[in-house]
């Protein structure tokens, strides 16, 4: 890893977890940011504004979930992974659809959280951060990729990834924009759940089907007039999902 290490803010009251994942992430290379609490990890989170957040689900003061719903409403880029220990998937996928990026169960295997910790960072290298100010400044590269418009009502701009519908913009976070873009890049094209994770997650060789699932449905939430009856990200059921323009 060249130049500054990539913060990273772990926080989990269990206190031996809390020390071997710190291990292990600063071996990796990474400048690691510690909490014990969720009141403490949404302060530090918003103070030091790291690249990436890993969440208990269960912590004192303040739990994962509501620190994660905070922490998208003041910074929809950061990446977010949940640990949880707690036994049903559906227990399991709250902390998804509160706005986390994946989750990992507990006992879990400290390298594997590495390698998925690698795998969304190597996505923000790819898409580097853009100021407000950025976002707003007019189009001047003449070689800029042009902006994607679609007739149906929604507009893509991929260099500032940004999304509107009808003329309103839409907020997504990093792993929702990335995996609407993929999908429109493809119109019609069927992609199942493994390849999804594989394109859009970068996992090769981990990940739960479910949160591609959940992902789906939040982009469904935010972009679908009646998400329960989809125009443009449909379930082909048995194999995956396709957009429709």
């Amino acid at each position: 890893m060249s130049g500054q290490a990539e913060k990273i803010l772990l926080a989990d009251d269990e206190h031996d977890i809390l020390m071997l994942v710190n291990f292990q992430l600063q071996r990796a290379g990474y400048q690691v940011l510690l909490a014990e609490n969720g009141r403490e990890a949404l302060e530090i989170a918003q103070r030091e504004q790291p690249a990436l957040v890993i969440l208990d689900r269960m912590m004192p003061e303040m739990d994962g979930v509501e620190v994660c719903k905070r922490l998208r409403q003041s910074n929809p880029d950061i990446y977010v992974i949940m640990l949880t220990a707690m036994g049903t998937e559906d227990q399991r996928v709250v902390g998804l659809e509160a706005g986390a990026d994946d989750y990992i169960s507990k006992p879990f295997n400290g390298r594997e959280l590495v390698l998925r910790v690698k795998a969304m960072l190597r996505r923000s290298q790819q898409y580097p951060d853009k100021t407000a100010a950025e976002k707003n400044l007019p189009n001047t590269n003449a070689i800029t990729p042009r902006p994607v418009i679609e007739p149906n009502g929604i507009f893509i701009d991929p260099e500032r990834r940004q999304v509107w519908k009808d003329g309103k913009e839409i907020e997504l976070t990093k792993l929702e924009f990335d995996l609407l873009k993929f999908l429109f890049d493809n119109p019609g094209l069927v992609f199942s759940r493994d390849r999804l994770l594989e394109r859009v997650w970068n996992y090769d060789y981990f990940g739960d089907e479910r949160v591609v699932d959940v992902h789906m449905a939040r982009l469904r939430k935010k972009l679908e007039d009646d998400p329960t009856r989809p125009r443009y990200i449909q379930t082909i059921r048995g194999v995956g999902y396709k957009y429709t323009s």
